[in-house]
């Protein structure tokens, strides 16, 4: 009886003794919690989208209170928000700074000329194995819906064969961009209003024959720029946003109606 008992007492005071330890440690070693990241965490939009860079909004929260991270950097930020945050860490309100996706084309299926017909795949990646995808042109969005599928917020549909994106809906998250093998999508500040629907740097004549809707490289938006913000590189049009002041003289005078106003 003994041979049982007296293991049987050491093993349960060993685990009392443990416990003891165990608790004693967590009481002396505890880190308390800073309770402006709960707080800021409850009001943030709670989208967990990573527009701000962060894996979501509790990560983005402790971010705000141990690092000091931009408030603004919320993409689905609003002025209440804003102010509600700005009180809980004592600090000034800061201009509210949103991003979102743009689709570098305009080739759809009505401007977009197809190297071959495409059966059995919708998927992007998969259709740019083939071969470079079903289109043309090497550059232009394929219209199979990828994007749509990565985002979180409902933000993107295929018109036609191109991707749309509502800039009203999107977070700026970026899934869209990271998952397109076209890279036809770019993040951009909603500040923005003037894009360049078109990534093809292939030669004007070239453009022609693939799309009726591609920037050709003809230099009349860069003529009628007032403001030196507009270039012609690789015979794609680009926009130097540093200069620019949205006043859409370049789509006014595009040719090929690839530059938009947002």
């Amino acid at each position: 009886m003994t041979e049982i008992l007296f293991p049987t007492l050491a093993i349960g005071a060993l685990g009392l003794a443990f416990g003891a330890i165990l608790a004693v440690s967590s009481i002396i070693f505890k880190v308390d919690k800073d309770e402006r990241i709960e707080k800021i965490e409850g009001i943030l939009p709670g989208a967990n989208c990573g527009g701000c860079g962060y894996a979501g909004c509790a990560q983005f929260a402790k971010a705000i209170v141990e690092e000091g991270a931009p408030i603004n950097k919320c993409n689905l930020m609003t002025e209440g928000i804003m102010r509600e945050i700005c009180d809980i860490m004592g600090v000034e309100e800061t201009e509210i700074i949103k991003k979102y996706a743009v689709v570098k084309c305009k080739g759809d299926c009505n401007t977009a000329k197809d190297k071959y017909e495409l059966f059995g795949v919708d998927d992007c990646v998969t259709a740019f194995n083939l071969g470079g995808g079903p289109k043309k042109c090497e550059f232009g969005c394929m219209g199979l819906g990828s994007c749509v599928k990565v985002c979180s917020q409902n933000a993107i549909t295929i018109e036609n064969g191109v991707a749309k994106i509502d800039p009203e809906k999107c977070g700026g998250c970026g899934e869209c961009k990271e998952v397109c093998p076209k890279n036809v999508i770019d993040i951009t500040l909603q500040k923005q209003k003037v894009f360049v629907k078109c990534n093809s740097t292939d030669k004007g004549v070239v453009v022609k024959d693939n799309c009726q809707a591609g920037c050709i490289g003809c230099m009349i938006c860069v003529k009628n720029c007032e403001h030196d913000a507009i270039k012609v590189e690789n015979f794609l049009a680009k926009i130097d946003y540093e200069k620019c002041v949205n006043c859409g003289k370049c789509a006014e005078v595009c040719p090929k109606k690839v530059i938009e106003i947002i």
